[in-house]
């Protein structure tokens, strides 16, 4: 996800999604552990898309 789609949810939104996407990111590092994953990649995506999020809301935390 682009940093402008996260702008779009309000702060309570993105702390819920922060959550989701941390488990997700969890669940497949522990995949990777067992057996490789065919997308390895993913876990870049996954990693650059949670630390998008948090700036997002750090961003809409000073506002």
């Amino acid at each position: 996800m682009k940093a402008e789609e996260f702008r779009k949810f309000t702060v309570e939104e993105l702390s819920a999604k922060e959550i989701e996407m941390k488990d997700e990111f969890n669940r497949l590092k522990f995949q990777h552990s067992i057996r490789p994953l065919e997308n390895t990649a993913r876990l870049k995506e996954m990693k650059s898309d949670i630390a998008r999020l948090m700036t997002v809301v750090n961003e809409k935390q000073l506002q």
